[in-house]
């Protein structure tokens, strides 16, 4: 399964951006200017976009950050029921508003901090840059969950730095770490996931399974994971 590498059009990209515009010209245009740029510059969306393509199944965003991907998703036409949830209430706070503003009628959003609760769902599952910021054994629970959530024609999304010893590894623990520092990120990663672990938990579970590189522009070790049951 091939995905899309390329970043969303810069038109795109501010349209979407403009729901994060402050209510007043002199509030803070750091979210706009933030997600303008993310949406412009990484191949994370078209990525994930493809992935769940054709599937109607409710999806849960775990780590969903400002819910993007719920805008991204609508822009796109598809219309699936969405609920994000993040440890960072703040950030739940602001994607509540911008959906609200962006009129997606579908989409929810909630904290959860994953270390200790997994919020209760059932369908398609998407995972994006979040596993590297909990321990291995909080990752085996994430993943379990996950996977238990899988309805029928409902597929699980993971975006992934996987551990790596070369020059792309680390470019991705840098930017992790600086991502922490300056206080985007609310914790330091703690464990990136290897191929090996992952498959194994796929197929412990008898799901099919694509790995992908998604590096696009960008010099980090980013893979698109996508798993779903076999019909």
């Amino acid at each position: 399964m091939s995905h899309d590498t390329r970043p969303l059009p810069r038109q795109r990209a501010t349209e979407i951006a403009n729901a994060f515009l402050p209510e007043r010209f002199w509030g803070s245009r750091w979210d706009y200017y933030y997600v303008r740029e993310k949406l412009a510059s990484d191949p994370l969306y078209p990525g994930v976009l493809d992935a769940l393509r054709g599937s109607s199944a409710p999806l849960l965003d775990i780590g969903c950050g400002l819910g993007l991907l719920a805008h991204a998703l609508h822009r796109d036409g598809q219309s699936l029921p969405y609920h994000g949830v993040d440890i960072d209430a703040a950030k739940i706070a602001r994607a509540h508003s911008a959906a609200q503003r962006a009129k997606l009628a579908q989409a929810e959003f909630a904290t959860a901090d994953l270390a200790r609760e997994i919020p209760r769902h059932a369908g398609s599952v998407a995972i994006l840059d979040v596993l590297q910021y909990l321990s291995a054994e909080a990752q085996r629970r994430l993943l379990d969950a996950a996977i238990a959530m899988l309805t029928p024609g409902a597929r699980l999304v993971i975006r992934a730095a996987l551990d790596d010893d070369g020059r792309r590894g680390h470019y991705t623990r840098l930017g992790d770490r600086f991502a922490h520092l300056t206080g985007w990120m609310p914790s330091a990663p703690k464990h990136y996931p290897s191929t090996e672990a992952l498959r194994a938990a796929f197929n412990n579970a008898a799901l099919q399974a694509n790995f992908a590189p998604l590096f696009g522009r960008t010099p980090f070790n980013h893979w698109l994971i996508v798993a779903a049951r076999p019909v």
